[in-house]
């Protein structure tokens, strides 16, 4: 590990304060406010009752190798020059982690920019992110980019909108051994990735745009999150009258996903209809439904994921909020004690609707109970190998 720090000129630096690069529009202060108390909470997870179950992750080996993911961030980190690998790299426990946001790019930002970075940095930090996700994942993040521009197109707002308004970090130095992570972070598109030996946690996992269809412009025909909107009203569809009243919390849509950024240690008690509690069609849609957002993984890795997913199904919960009718927006949850995935239908931003529309939409995927980024594995890590200081025979691969 030390000679992997050496190569790329990689050292330790003081914790990252929450550092803001632009100048915060009145609006926004409140939320910058949020953001810094819900930062100023030391990290727990997200719950259903308030305490963290403990033994859900466990470090292992797995047999999936991550070397391609390795590979990739040492090729992006060989392309940057030292002043840009500063502002790039972080400690692994660095708070920065924590700091990523949806909102545009003035609440709060890390990292390097994808915009100020050569063709061939761009190209390398595109690689790392297409090789620690599925082919699909990858085309709705790079899809999710292109809305990014299309957005600027509609409203002629560069310094808000635009396709490489990226900023891209990692954490810790990339190892096939130690611990260490890399985060994608800007509008509508929050990847947080973090890995261990062949371990791989892929969460927190925010992806949204408005629109989600470009009808002009550059990229006219892409679109985004069609099987996450179409998989959810089709499960809800399957359900009989009874299951669908179980399952519905409210007619009011929530003005944001609850698990959005700054919401590390939300509390969200189990709601809605169980898995064991659904039709054989139901409990098949519903597994798919979660296939579909743990696709967003890797080849190999999405699998062992799905497994984790499926051996907690008889905790697993499906809850909607809205009206249910081919028009209205809507928002679903699928929540268990390994996974939670949320979907929300949004009011504009890009466009001046105030009530939630089809045409703006969110999701995220996080890993309760204390694994979001990988932190219950990496604290598992640090409770069996003694990373006190550099010279100790750990971080000198002598164990």
């Amino acid at each position: 590990m030390a000679g992997e720090s050496a190569q790329f000129g990689l050292r330790e630096r003081p914790p990252t304060p929450a550092v803001r690069p632009f100048d915060l529009p009145p609006r926004l202060r409140p939320m910058l406010e949020r953001a810094n108390a819900g930062l100023a909470e030391p990290f727990r997870g997200i719950t259903g009752g308030g305490e963290i179950l403990p033994g859900l992750f466990t470090l292992e080996k797995n047999g999936v190798s991550l070397a391609p993911v390795v590979e990739a961030a040492r090729s992006l980190l060989a392309t940057l020059t030292a002043e840009q690998r500063q502002a790039a790299c972080f400690a692994i426990g660095d708070e920065a982690w924590r700091m990523w946001s949806n909102i545009h790019p003035w609440l709060m930002r890390h990292g390097v920019c994808l915009a100020e970075l050569g063709g061939d940095q761009r190209a390398a930090a595109l690689g790392l992110l297409r090789e620690s996700m599925s082919a699909s994942g990858y085309r709705t993040a790079r899809d999710i980019m292109k809305l990014n521009e299309h957005a600027l197109e509609i409203t002629g707002k560069p310094d808000e909108y635009g396709e490489w308004l990226y900023w891209v970090s990692v954490f810790g130095t990339p190892s096939v051994s130690e611990p260490w992570g890399w985060q994608i972070d800007g509008h509508h598109l929050n990847v947080n990735c973090f890995v261990l030996g062949d371990q791989l946690v892929l969460t927190p996992n925010f992806m949204g745009s408005e629109p989600v269809l470009a009808r002009f412009g550059k990229y006219a025909g892409t679109r985004v999150f069609g099987a996450e909107e179409e998989q959810g009203f089709a499960l809800m569809r399957s359900f009989s009258l009874e299951e669908r009243q179980r399952a519905t919390l409210s007619t009011d849509l929530p003005s944001e996903v609850l698990t959005a950024a700054f919401n590390d240690n939300r509390r969200i008690g189990a709601a809605g209809v169980g898995h064991s509690e659904l039709s054989p069609e139901g409990r098949e849609r519903l597994e798919g439904l979660l296939a579909t957002y743990v696709g967003r993984l890797r080849p190999g890795h999405a699998e062992i994921r799905y497994a984790e997913a499926k051996r907690h199904l008889s905790e697993t919960h499906f809850a909607w909020i809205g009206h249910f009718d081919d028009a209205s927006p809507f928002y679903y949850r699928v929540q268990s004690p390994v996974i939670l995935v949320e979907f929300d239908h949004q009011s504009g931003i890009v466009f001046d609707n105030d009530t939630p529309s089809r045409d703006h939409i969110h999701t995220v995927v996080r890993t309760p109970n204390g694994n979001d980024y990988g932190k219950d594995l990496l604290r598992q890590h640090y409770a069996e190998h003694d990373h006190s200081h550099p010279a100790t025979a750990h971080r000198q691969g002598r164990t």
